[in-house]
């Protein structure tokens, strides 16, 4: 691996502000972020990648590419769950295979913001169309995991009403705002776009660090709950999204030549949903426990692919 890549990722000052928020919880520290600000900032983050991406994609050449992207992104979140279900069923409850084979097939939109961070320290660029692919990608694997649910888990057969449960992974909250600042952003007027640009990117890498920090604190708090499921789970959460996304860095070049978009493919891949899944599968799964699937996503993968993960990668993609 290129160290230098490493180190220079593991000094960002974001990823620093994640490992004090840890730290902060360890030695149990009464700092904490409030609620509402913590949602406002979420809601922020979600809105300035949709709408630069949907202000990128305005002023890019419509391609067949954007089109391949999109399938590419489809496949990998259907194929995803598909494999890991059957890999975690002979360990786990059925219900607990479908919620976490789901959270690892759907994405992670703040761990696609955090490789946009790391691609802006690279002086790399990616094309606005991947935030579209991102978004799509959510609700797949939640598709997917209800399906599986429907088919292994006898109890649930005839109860889970599958529609409501894709209309919900379609409306939710993230993916509506994603894909609508997306749209606005396409449509918006350019000149008219550059009153809010102070808004969408001058601030945005410090309201990252205080997203962060705060996902620092939620991670070391989750992850006390996880420790009683053993190492096999805890193995699965970090060398599961390691394969898929090496595999993916190497195949996404069937797609697109591009490093940046390579590289957000491989991170999307590798990545696992703790918020829009949970979500879902309260409905899909009510038997499911959220403190295993929850903790596995935020406690072990997320802090694997922003400080390791992220460097491996972007090596992968610049050697092949």
């Amino acid at each position: 691996m290129d160290f230098q890549i490493l180190i220079t990722n593991l000094t960002n000052p974001t990823l620093l502000f994640f490992i004090l928020g840890i730290v902060a919880t360890m030695v149990k520290s009464d700092l904490e972020i409030p609620q509402t600000s913590s949602k406002f900032i979420s809601l922020y983050l979600l809105f300035a990648i949709g709408f630069k991406g949907g202000q990128e994609l305005a002023h890019s050449n419509f391609q067949a590419e954007i089109s391949y992207s999109i399938l590419f992104g489809l496949l990998i979140s259907s194929l995803i769950p598909l494999y890991t279900f059957f890999i975690l069923k002979r360990k786990i409850s059925i219900s607990d295979a479908g919620a976490v084979a789901a959270t690892y097939g759907s994405v992670s939109a703040v761990t696609f913001v955090s490789a946009v961070s790391f691609l802006e320290l690279q002086q790399i660029q990616y094309s606005g169309h991947m935030v579209a692919v991102m978004a799509f990608m959510e609700s797949p694997a939640i598709i997917v995991g209800v399906i599986l649910l429907s088919m292994y888990d006898k109890e649930s057969r005839g109860t889970t009403n599958v529609a409501s449960i894709v209309q919900h992974s379609f409306t939710n909250g993230s993916v509506l705002l994603v894909l609508g600042s997306l749209l606005i952003g396409f449509i918006a007027d350019s000149k008219q776009a550059e009153g809010i640009k102070p808004f969408t990117t001058d601030i945005f890498k410090g309201f990252l660090a205080i997203f962060l920090l705060e996902m620092g604190m939620v991670t070391a708090k989750r992850f006390a709950a996880f420790k009683k499921y053993g190492l096999f789970l805890s193995v699965f959460a970090i060398l599961i999204p390691a394969v898929n996304g090496c595999i993916v860095a190497v195949a996404s070049s069937i797609v697109t030549a591009d490093i940046g978009n390579r590289f957000i493919f491989a991170i999307l891949a590798a990545s696992a949903s703790y918020i829009a899944v949970p979500a879902a599968m309260k409905l899909a799964a009510p038997k499911a426990d959220p403190g295993l699937f929850i903790p596995m996503a935020l406690g072990l993968t997320f802090p694997f692919n922003i400080s390791i993960g992220m460097p491996l990668y972007f090596m992968i993609i610049s050697h092949t």
